[in-house]
């Protein structure tokens, strides 16, 4: 089986590992910086990991440097779309 490859929408379709995973591409809610011990380690450890469609941040560390969206399933592993991060909706 090949490897996943993303479409940078600048230098077009590359290999995962030219890429840097940053995680879900939503806003997390950041905690009061009184919240409390339990409060601040939910949110730097915690997350969802769902199965289906999710909108991935990576960062194309081995090319063009660019922030992008990607869309894809984490069931199929199909990779459905990517759009520069700073025009993604």
């Amino acid at each position: 089986m090949a490897g996943m490859r993303l479409p940078c929408p600048i230098c077009g379709e590359r290999d995962r590992r030219e890429f840097y995973y940053r995680g879900a591409a939503l806003a997390l809610h950041r905690p009061d910086p009184d919240a409390g011990d339990e409060a601040w380690a939910d949110y730097v450890h915690l997350r969802d990991n769902p199965a289906g469609v999710t909108r991935d941040l990576w960062y194309h560390e081995g090319g063009c440097s660019a922030w992008i969206v990607v869309t894809r399933n984490t069931v199929t592993h199909e990779v459905l779309g990517a759009e520069l991060a700073e025009g993604a909706r």
